[in-house]
């Protein structure tokens, strides 16, 4: 073996024996082996000018992916709490706070893009703030659909479940992180959670045009309306429980990578009953004159709309009297109690 041979060869003749022991014709397999050594070879060996290209080029393909999915995911990232939004049609004759329950789940699934279920070649796969805060958005929505299916759209909440408010309701329990594929339950292709709440807001804009058309029942009563802020302040309650927990044990931690999630959670709930609150004035117009609470009514709004608003650069669970790391959540929770002290002054009146 001369010194100037081919090391790939070398090691072949090594192992497999020298070529001259062998028939002239090689096999499709030696010839095969011979190709791979080589380009194994090629792609480790740091003085080849081949394997300096190899490496270039997958530093280069790594660097692509790494600016994939961060660019991409800025790009994505869009916590959208406009309070003033109002890019949909309305309904003549329909039920506004109904619009506005169906226009968000349009616009989160059509416009901004649902993200809570991005699969694992989607940039959106690496963010949590706006999945978390869209799954917020959709469980007040439930909420409240699940209050005009027992109250609201029903006379006296006595009569017949209307059938696509109840459709609506159930389709808004539907996981937001089911993609096309849940391997955890089945191999079988799944409904994504974008198919199903489109489906649940065509429901509820269904219910709006029968009730447009005199089809649909929307009971407009003082009850119905203290009923429903009654529950929403109790949800607003549970909330301002799960903040006081994670601001009493997620101090705990150096860094505590969850208080984000609860953040975003509490907003896209605090956004979305703002949203529809603000519609429900609309609807219920009459029986807020009646009573007199209009600037309660407004001193309402605008509680929910401070707590709706906040949006730290990165969410912090310091010490609620720390000097250096302020505690965003229980900046929250003060807000949210506070939206919670208004809606209480508003079923007060209501009440009596």
């Amino acid at each position: 073996m001369s010194q100037g041979q081919d090391p790939v060869d070398r090691a072949f003749e090594h192992a497999v024996g020298h070529d001259a022991d062998r028939p002239a014709r090689q096999s499709w397999q030696r010839r095969a082996l011979r190709q791979i050594g080589r380009a194994a070879y090629h792609l480790v060996d740091g003085d080849s000018s081949t394997g300096r290209w190899t490496k270039r080029g997958l530093l280069a393909i790594g660097a692509g992916i790494v600016l994939y999915y961060l660019v991409g995911a800025m790009i994505v990232h869009v916590i959208d709490d406009d309070l003033t939004y109002a890019d949909y049609q309305q309904t003549a004759g329909g039920s506004r706070a109904v619009d506005m329950a169906a226009a968000l789940i349009i616009r989160e699934i059509d416009i901004n893009g649902w993200t809570a279920n991005a699969p694992f070649f989607e940039p959106g796969v690496i963010l949590d703030n706006k999945p978390n805060f869209q799954q917020g958005i959709i469980y007040a929505i439930g909420r409240f659909t699940l209050e005009m299916s027992d109250q609201i759209g029903r006379t006296r909440g006595s009569s017949q479940v209307d059938a696509d408010l109840d459709r609506a309701v159930g389709l808004l329990r539907y996981p937001g992180d089911r993609w096309h594929f849940d391997l955890a339950s089945s191999i079988a292709p799944t409904p994504t959670s974008e198919s199903q709440y489109r489906s649940a807001a065509q429901a509820l804009l269904g219910y709006n045009r029968r009730l447009a058309a005199g089809e649909a029942t929307f009971d407009q009563r003082a009850d119905n309306l203290l009923g429903t802020l009654n529950r929403i302040a109790a949800d607003l309650g549970s909330g301002s429980a799960v903040i006081a927990d994670h601001v009493a044990t997620g101090r705990s931690r150096l860094i505590d990578l969850e208080a984000d999630d609860v953040f975003y959670q509490t907003k896209g709930r605090l956004y979305g009953y703002t949203m529809i609150i603000k519609e429900l004035g609309a609807d219920f117009e009459s029986i807020i004159a009646e009573r007199g609470m209009q600037p309660v009514w407004d001193q309402l709004i605008e509680s929910l709309e401070t707590a709706s608003r906040l949006q730290p650069l990165v969410v912090l669970n310091g010490a609620p009297d720390g000097q250096l790391a302020p505690s965003h959540l229980a900046a929250q929770g003060f807000y949210l109690l506070r939206a919670r002290t208004r809606l209480r002054e508003v079923t007060d009146i209501l009440r009596n």
